[in-house]
Order: structure tokens, then sequence, then C-alpha cells
């Protein structure tokens, strides 16, 4: 999916949804706000639809407003949080998460050495798992290929050793 002209906006989301709702689910604190993420993220992108120039593929496009939005929404949690207190009796388990035992504590033990990173390195290995080349990754980012390439060398060595840890 390259260009916006040749496409409509419900098959842009229906192509892209199970890759924004991942990295919804990860940069949310509490098991239902992804739901409300994905639709913070569709609102946003439907917003902004009319301004895309197609300097870049779409789908990183999208990618850069995900990351944009999640971040936003997880410093505003951290603010409320502050002023409110949540409710942490729900619990939802998704249907994706892996059901063999091992690679669901696999699972859990990547997502938390994830969850320790500093943001900016977050960012980075979130759209790396997803499967993003390096170039793609640094148009979403703003940083060079090099760094990219750099960091996720280090990002690589810290996941190694935390789940070395938890293992």
């Amino acid at each position: 999916m390259q260009n916006k002209s040749s496409v409509t906006f419900e098959q842009i989301i229906e192509f892209n949804k199970n890759r924004i709702y991942r990295i919804c689910k990860i940069y949310s604190l509490h098991p239902l706000e992804p739901q409300d993420l994905f639709q913070d993220v569709v609102s946003e992108i439907w917003k902004s639809f009319s301004t895309f120039n197609g300097k870049s593929n779409i789908n990183t496009w999208i990618y850069k407003i995900t990351l944009n939005v999640c971040l936003r929404s997880k410093q505003k949690s951290v603010t409320e949080n502050k002023k409110f207190v949540r409710l942490e009796s729900i619990e939802f388990i998704p249907v994706e998460v892996p059901q063999d035992k091992s690679q669901q504590e696999k699972y859990k033990a990547l997502a938390s050495c994830i969850s320790l990173l500093e943001e900016n390195n977050k960012s980075i290995i979130i759209l790396y798992l997803e499967g993003l080349p390096y170039k793609d990754i640094a148009v979403i980012t703003g940083l060079t290929e090099n760094h990219i390439a750099v960091k996720m060398k280090r990002i690589r060595k810290i996941l190694l050793n935390c789940i070395t840890n938890k293992l």
C-alpha cells in the first residue's frame, strides 16, 4: 500500500489495524486502554488524512501518527495518574497472547523488558518488531539510519540481559 490516491481511508485502516493495535497495546498501562488508544489513533489519522502529501509511504505515516498519539496519551496518563486512582480489578486477557505456557512466559518477559526501556528506545524496538526496515524507522523517528543501527545494537543487548535475568 503505497499512496493515498488509489485507496480509501477504510482500506488503509483495515490494512494497518493490527499494527496500530499492537503498538497501542504496548503503550497501554491498563488492560482496556489499547481499545481507547486505537480509537484515538484512527481519529487522528482521519483528521490528518487530507494533509498526507505522499512524501513517504502511507504506512510509515500511519506508524508515525500511532507513535505520537500513544506517546501523548502516556504522558497525559502519567499526569492524570497523579490526580486519580484507577480501577485495577478489571482483568482483560487478549486472544492473541500465546496459549503455550512457555511461549506466554517468554512473551511476558519480552513485554516487561520492553516496558523498562527509555521511550525513544521503546519506539525503535516496537517498529523493528513490526518488521520495519531501519530506513523507515529513521523516517518515523527523525533519526538517521546509522543512528538506528547503533541504537538497535544497544537495545538488543539491554533486552538480552533483561530477558536472561527474567527467564
